[in-house]
């Protein structure tokens, strides 16, 4: 891009949402210009932070006249360099754009802007005694917008669904400055296509979503949560299966971690708090159940744990007492960056797959990665109740050099289980080079036809999701 042409989008741009919402890339905060990894970068030429739906629509007519591509920057908390903008184009920040706009406590839905953080969203439903399920590490960061971009996922999946399944009204920015508008709180809208879950998962290359109306839950008066110690992965169905029905449907989460994650993990975290258990157990998963009946639940929690172990399913179980100690359990899934430092460099994995096909995977995976580099450190854990497995690889200093070799393995080894190699991050830049192995040519073509469809100019997002 010119300087003549960056000057007369920047005045463009400043004329669309004022002169102070508008900043030179090369001026703007450390996430319009790296992924939180570090290891994708870009260089908008501007980043610009509309105020409303129609200041959005108007930035991205500006754009599609000049052919300047767009990428909206969120928390910027994927792994994948789904949020990284290409050199010379603008950067969009919604972050003007974090209202909660309503609640609705009789029809269970609250309507938000999509820079609205997972964190308030929360806690503004909680306020009004509802309950937003969704839940992510990144919730102080993570943004609505995000969550529908990226179709998150999180911790509770396996009670509640993924995004796609929070949301039942959607606002987005077409390519062509179009705004197609129904924030509906319907859960059952069966009148013509569905378009709102082309947006859903969609990476921002559809289109733009500005707002959102999201499903509510009333919200749980109890929680129960234990860690668990299990000797075999046929100890891990059979717990899951047989908490399933001895809870009611309760079981909210079922976090999974392998021996060797447990280990670096609570190791790490010595210095602020004891191992809850021992180490040394094939697996070990984090159990939460969600209730309403304070006399009762903490008993048949117990009840359900203390029968799993007379059973032979359970070798060893921690329950929480009480807030302090919950957080303690929680912090060996959720306070990672500790375990994490002796790892760097390392490349990250979300894949997903059956859960009877999880040990036969990781088998593969450690094997043929081993074999390959055999000074090779491995870590698994995961949402095991919704499928999802999440690898931690580092296989030295030299590490990003083997990258496109290691990506290969896992994802080959993804394919021969008929498996997904995204299952919350996305594709963003990362893998699309790699969407082919867990998606037919069909697939791919239709979703080419989709993309020009929507975005003929390829203004939004490009290089991100499609090969």
């Amino acid at each position: 891009m010119t300087q003549a042409r960056r000057d007369d989008l920047g005045a463009a741009l400043a004329g669309a949402v004022g002169e102070r919402h508008v900043t030179a890339g090369e001026r703007a905060e450390a996430k319009f210009r790296a992924d939180v990894l570090g290891k994708y970068r870009g260089d908008p030429a501007w980043v610009v932070r509309p105020a409303s739906t129609g200041e959005v629509a108007a930035v991205i007519r500006i754009a599609g006249a000049r052919g300047a591509p767009v990428t909206v920057v969120g928390g910027q908390t994927g792994t994948v360099g789904g949020a990284i903008a290409r050199a010379g184009s603008i950067a969009l920040s919604l972050d003007r754009m974090n209202r909660v706009l309503a609640i609705d406590t009789v029809g269970m839905t609250m309507t938000v802007e999509a820079g609205c953080i997972l964190q308030a969203a929360q806690e503004a439903a909680e306020a009004r005694g509802a309950f937003l399920p969704l839940d992510l590490g990144s919730r102080g960061s993570a943004t609505i917008g995000g969550a529908v971009a990226a179709n998150a996922g999180g911790n509770r999946v396996l009670r509640w669904g993924m995004m796609r399944d929070m949301v039942t009204g959607l606002e987005a920015v077409l390519a062509d400055g179009t705004v197609v508008t129904a924030l509906t709180p319907m859960i059952k809208d069966n009148a013509g296509y569905a378009w709102k879950h082309l947006m859903i998962g969609s990476e921002g290359t559809l289109g733009i979503v500005t707002r959102a109306v999201l499903r509510l839950r009333p919200r749980p008066t109890t929680d129960q949560t234990a860690l668990v110690a299990l000797a075999d992965f046929d100890a891990v169905a059979a717990l899951l299966r047989a908490l399933e029905v001895r809870l009611g449907g309760r079981l909210s989460s079922f976090e999974l971690m392998w021996r060797d994650f447990y280990a670096a993990m609570t190791g790490a975290q010595l210095a602020a708090r004891p191992r809850p258990m021992a180490e040394g157990h094939a697996f070990y998963a984090l159990i939460e159940m969600l209730g309403g009946d304070p006399d009762n639940d903490p008993a048949q929690f117990e009840a359900a744990l203390a029968a799993a172990i007379a059973d032979g399913i359970v070798a060893d179980a921690v329950i929480a007492k009480s807030g302090r100690e919950r957080e303690a359990l929680w912090a060996v899934r959720e306070d990672m960056v500790p375990g994490l430092a002796a790892y760097k460099p390392f490349l990250v994995y979300d894949v997903s797959m059956a859960l009877g096909d999880m040990p036969g995977f990781a088998a593969d995976v450690r094997a043929r990665i081993a074999a390959a580099f055999p000074q090779a450190r491995m870590l698994f854990y995961g949402h095991a109740g919704d499928g999802n497995l999440h690898i931690i690889v580092n296989i030295g200093e030299d590490g990003p050099m083997y990258e496109d070799e290691i990506d290969r393995l896992v994802y080959e080894a993804t394919g021969r289980v008929g498996g997904s190699i995204a299952a919350e991050h996305g594709i963003g830049r990362a893998r699309a080079g790699h969407l082919g192995r867990t998606r037919s040519a069909a697939e791919i073509a239709l979703m080419r036809r989709i993309k020009q469809a929507l975005d003929p100019d390829g203004i939004l997002n490009p290089g991100k999701v499609l090969p």
